[in-house]
C-alpha cells in the first residue's frame, strides 16, 4: 500500500464514524512491526489533522470497539483475571476472547466498507494488551502452546472462564497383592451409578492401583479429577513387581502444579502399591506409553503333579524362540474383540519343582496371553505349553516381574 492509498483508507475511517487510536491502528497492523496499534493510529490522527488543519477528527468514543480499549476498560479486565487466578499456581498462560456478536459485525462492517485488507483482528490485540497487563502484575509469562492455564475473556456475559490444564507424572507403580484391577472397573450393570449388584458403589471392585493412587495425589494437587494410563495392564489376579510398570498419572484442572512428589511416594499405601521414579512429564508422552511394546518378563506357578523335571525343561526348550498364534481368549472375549495376534517367546525355562507345582519364568514380546500360553485355551493358543507336553496345565499364581523401558521416556 503506497503512502497515499493507505493515507485515503484511514481518513474513510474516520469520516465513517468516531474510533479510537487503538481500532484506526489496528486497521494497519500488518504494514509495520515496533508500533502498538494505539500508537499508529495516533501518528495516522496526527498526519491526517496535519493535512486537514480544518477538519474535526474526534477522539472520544469508538463504534467498533464500544470503548473496549480504554485504558481503565483494559485495566479492569486483567483485574477480572486476577481474581480468577486466585488460589491458582501457574507459571504460564494464555488468553482468549470470546468476542460479541455486536463486535463481531462492527468489525466486519469496516472491514467491508473500508475495503480494508492489512488489519488485525480486535481479539488478538485485546488478547495481547491484557495479557501484558496480566503478566506484569502477576509475574506470569505467555506460554502459546502448553500454558499452564487457559484464560477466557467472555466479553458478552462480562466474565473470566479458566481451562486448567492438566498435570503429567511419570514413574512405575508396583501392585504387591493379587485381586486388585490397574484401573477403576465401572459395574457393568448400572454403569457406575450403583445398584444391588455392585453394593451401590457403582464399581465392580473396591480399590484400583488407579484409586489407590489418584487419592493421594487429587488433594495434594487440589484437582478435580485423576485418570491412570499403563503401559499395557496385568491381570487382577497377578502381582506387578521388580521396577515395577510404566504409567501416567493424569490430573485434571490443578490448583495447585509444584508438589513434592516424594510426598505423593510416601503417601501410597505400601502395602497394595509402591511407586518409584516419579517425575514430571508432559501430556504429549501419554501416548508414547500407550503405543509401547515393551518386553515383559513373567513368573509363573502352575501344577504339574508328578510331570518329570528333564521333560518340562524339555518342553520349555522347545516352547523358547516360538511363535505363537493366539486368539483372544475365552475370558475376555466379553470385552475385546475376536481377533489372532502372533507373538514371540523370547526366552522360557525353569526355575524349580516341589510339591506338585512348578516355577517358570517366560520373557515374551508386549501383548502375549501367559495363561494362554501355558493352557492353550482350547486349541486357541498354539503352540502352548499343553500342548507341547500333552499334558493339560494351567496357570495357578502369576507375577510381572519385568516391564522393559518405554523408549522415548525412559533413559
Amino acid at each position: 500500500m503506497v503512502e497515499t492509498d493507505l493515507l485515503k483508507t484511514a481518513e474513510k475511517i474516520l469520516e465513517f464514524g468516531p474510533i479510537c487510536d487503538s481500532c484506526l491502528g489496528r486497521q494497519f497492523a500488518m504494514l509495520s512491526t515496533g508500533l502498538t496499534n494505539r500508537e499508529r493510529g495516533r501518528a495516522l490522527r496526527t498526519v491526517i489533522r496535519m493535512s486537514h488543519d480544518d477538519r474535526t477528527l474526534p477522539e472520544k468514543g469508538c463504534w467498533v470497539c464500544l470503548g473496549l480499549f480504554e485504558r481503565d476498560k483494559l485495566a479492569s479486565w486483567a483485574e477480572k483475571v486476577e481474581d480468577a487466578l486466585h488460589g491458582i499456581e501457574c507459571r504460564t498462560f494464555l488468553i482468549g476472547t470470546q468476542v460479541s456478536g455486536l463486535l463481531s459485525e462492527n468489525e466486519e462492517i469496516l472491514w467491508g466498507e473500508c475495503g480494508i485488507q492489512y488489519a488485525e483482528p480486535l481479539k488478538s490485540e485485546l488478547n495481547r494488551e491484557i495479557g501484558k497487563l496480566v503478566s506484569e502484575r502477576k509475574g506470569i509469562e505467555v506460554e502459546f502452546t502448553r500454558p499452564d492455564v487457559l484464560i477466557i475473556l467472555d466479553l458478552a456475559r462480562d466474565r473470566v472462564n479458566l481451562s486448567i490444564n492438566a498435570r503429567f507424572i511419570f514413574g512405575r507403580y508396583l501392585k504387591l497383592i493379587r485381586g486388585i484391577p490397574q484401573t477403576r472397573w465401572p459395574c457393568s450393570r448400572c454403569r457406575g451409578k450403583g445398584c444391588q449388584a455392585c453394593n451401590f458403589t457403582g464399581k465392580l471392585y473396591k480399590e484400583s492401583v488407579e484409586e489407590l493412587i489418584g487419592e493421594v495425589a487429587l488433594p495434594l494437587f487440589k484437582g478435580e479429577d485423576y485418570r491412570l494410563h499403563g503401559a499395557g495392564r496385568e491381570d487382577i489376579d497377578a502381582r506387578m513387581l521388580g521396577r515395577g510398570r510404566p504409567f501416567i498419572l493424569e490430573i485434571k484442572s490443578p490448583k495447585a502444579r509444584e508438589v513434592d512428589l516424594k510426598v505423593l511416594e510416601d503417601g501410597v499405601d505400601h502395602t497394595k502399591v509402591s511407586l518409584t521414579g516419579l517425575r514430571y512429564t508432559d501430556g504429549s508422552r501419554v501416548e508414547v506409553l500407550k503405543s509401547a511394546s515393551p518386553t515383559k518378563r513373567y513368573r509363573a506357578k502352575i501344577r504339574v503333579g508328578d510331570l518329570d523335571k528333564i521333560r518340562l525343561e524339555s518342553g520349555l526348550n522347545e516352547l523358547s524362540g516360538a511363535i505363537i498364534d493366539q486368539k483372544t481368549p475365552q475370558r475376555v472375549l466379553h470385552r475385546r474383540v475376536d481377533k489372532t495376534r502372533r507373538r514371540k517367546v523370547i526366552e522360557a525355562h525353569l526355575l524349580g519343582i516341589e510339591d506338585g507345582y512348578a516355577i517358570i519364568e517366560i520373557l515374551s514380546e508386549a501383548g502375549l496371553y501367559i495363561k494362554e500360553l501355558v493352557s492353550g485355551d482350547k486349541g486357541r493358543s498354539s503352540p502352548s505349553l499343553s500342548s507341547i507336553m500333552e499334558e493339560d496345565l494351567s496357570v495357578e499364581e502369576l507375577d510381572v516381574i519385568d516391564v522393559g523401558d518405554i523408549e522415548g521416556i525412559e533413559i
